[in-house]
């Protein structure tokens, strides 16, 4: 699909939608990362997802379409909100608290990567010599991560959190895929949203009392507790909303290159509020994963 075809397929929503995913969740990095100074992990997760899922709630009741969506469509709300908000918001939380909000949005710029091997494997994108090009140059970027923080690795903290990051990232393409191939079966998309941060939260929170050890909730600063708050309305309620309207329209690998964006916005809020440094070898590898994504997904645009 060339740049013409897709740039068809935009209409005013299409293009709201776009702007939400790319720029909103660009800030969700430095929101989870004030939320877990003196929150928990999996509580700011849970009770981002929790918070989601009360809106919705009440939402839903006052426009009378909160309804009973059957067993076989809620099996695949629960699939998906294991693979997206468990497994790859929950996950990249626990991951933020043992690494900087700027390395884990470079990181998750592979997500596209990830999604595309994925994609390949389901019959939705097709190997070719260029995405094996973009796919080296990705991971160079990685190489560059590292290459003055290999004893880094030592840290059983860093290490774990970077196993955890990636983990999720290969959680989050799956559900991606798999949202992408069941997306027609319902329509309300607020409505499974709603059964997805249900679920979430319910089994995060669950997870927070299971790992966090002792809990001391008047630790919480207000700090915490606001950003959980924002990446519950902005972060999770209007741009998964956002994002599930899109998998309508464009393929899971053409929505996985807005991490352009996330990644840019996330760094700079990283400096520019958390004081975390950017080194000329991040910027390199920067440069090296978005242009290696781009190279790998530009004739799918």
């Amino acid at each position: 699909m060339q740049f013409d075809t897709f740039f068809q397929k935009l209409n005013s929503k299409t293009f709201l939608a776009i702007l939400v995913v790319a720029i909103i969740w660009g800030t969700t990095f430095l929101g989870i990362k004030i939320g877990v100074e003196t929150v928990p992990p999996w509580f700011v997760a849970g009770l981002r997802q929790f918070t989601a899922a009360s809106i919705l709630f009440f939402i839903l009741l006052f426009t009378k379409k909160l309804k009973w969506v059957g067993f076989k469509n809620f099996k695949i709300q629960i699939v998906l909100s294991s693979l997206m908000l468990i497994g790859g918001n929950g996950l990249t939380t626990v991951a933020e608290q043992n690494l900087s909000s700027s390395l884990t949005s470079l990181i998750s710029a592979l997500s596209p990567v990830f999604i595309f091997a994925s994609s390949l494997i389901v019959g939705l994108e097709k190997f070719t010599f260029r995405s094996l090009t973009g796919l080296l140059l990705g991971f160079s970027g990685i190489i560059f991560i590292f290459w003055d923080g290999f004893s880094d690795l030592k840290n059983p903290k860093y290490l774990f959190g970077i196993a955890i990051l990636f983990l999720s990232l290969l959680s989050w393409s799956i559900g991606a895929i798999y949202a992408k191939k069941i997306h027609g079966q319902n329509q309300n998309i607020f409505l499974n949203l709603f059964y997805q941060f249900a679920f979430a939260g319910v089994a995060q929170i669950f997870l927070g009392f299971l790992f966090s050890g002792n809990i001391d909730i008047q630790k919480w600063s207000f700090q915490s507790v606001s950003a959980i708050l924002y990446l519950a309305i902005f972060g999770s309620l209007i741009t998964f909303y956002a994002y599930y309207f899109l998998l309508r329209k464009l393929l899971p690998t053409q929505i996985s290159i807005l991490s352009y964006v996330n990644t840019i916005i996330a760094i700079f809020l990283g400096w520019l509020i958390l004081n975390e440094p950017v080194s000329m070898k991040f910027i390199v590898a920067t440069i090296s994963i978005i242009g290696g994504v781009f190279i790998m997904n530009y004739r799918k645009m």
